[in-house]
């Protein structure tokens, strides 16, 4: 059962996903050639990315699923497909905004993926590991209907390690009965500087450098990236 202090709301829920869909349909609308999509696969794509954090956050805990349990989740994962779609005109130069709001998202889903898991009796670890999970599984998702490598095995700009890095924060912030909202925010806060500055300046994990060479993910090319 959850504690009262980690009941997540449903607007802050909505949120989350809602700027995940804008930001799966900002993604897929960026694809030309053979890969084009059509409207309907812009916002399949969309609810994707704002359903799947919080599916597999609720598959993980054996939870009902909460996408499933109002209207709301579906209305506004739509909504923000089609916002997403309306914005990538405007903002198909200003790849450093698509950079930041994926940041945002994968800590938002973090903050929450690890809070109901704590709130669901799980150690430090399992949390985190939850936490992680939902905040990289809607583009782990993206990918795999698109028919794209997973960015997470292969693209070395720590996505999956600002989402551990602030989960972290978030639990061990939980240790010392910090409000939840102060640690929520502060999970989100530094898993987009990581997120960024690794973007920025180019870093990726020493295993990933060995194996293969390569710029950060393609939507960050419009990015500065400053070299050591």
């Amino acid at each position: 059962m959850e504690t009262e202090q980690f009941v997540i709301p449903l607007w802050l829920d909505l949120t989350a996903v809602g700027l995940g869909g804008i930001q799966g349909a900002l993604f897929a609308s960026g694809f030309r050639g053979e890969r084009r999509l059509d409207l309907l696969g812009v916002a399949l794509v969309g609810i994707v990315m704002g359903f799947g954090g919080g599916m597999i956050r609720d598959l993980l805990l054996n939870a009902p699923l909460r996408a499933l349990e109002s209207d709301w989740y579906l209305i506004v994962a739509v909504a923000a497909a089609l916002v997403g779609m309306l914005l990538a005109g405007p903002l198909t130069r200003l790849n450093v905004v698509i950079v930041g709001l994926d940041a945002i998202v994968i800590g938002m889903f973090g903050a929450l993926g690890t809070s109901k898991a704590l709130a669901s009796g799980l150690p430090l670890l399992p949390a985190v590991f939850v936490g992680v999970a939902a905040a990289v599984g809607g583009g782990v998702l993206r990918d795999m209907l698109m028919g794209l490598p997973v960015a997470i095995m292969h693209v070395g700009s720590l996505y999956a390690v600002a989402a551990g890095a602030g989960c972290i924060v978030l639990a061990v912030l939980n240790l010392f009965e910090v409000p939840l909202l102060i640690s929520g925010i502060t999970c989100v806060v530094v898993t987009s500087i990581i997120r960024w500055l690794a973007v920025i300046f180019d870093v990726s994990l020493p295993e990933q450098r060995m194996l293969y060479r390569r710029k950060v993910a393609t939507e960050t090319g419009m990015m500065p990236i400053i070299r050591r």
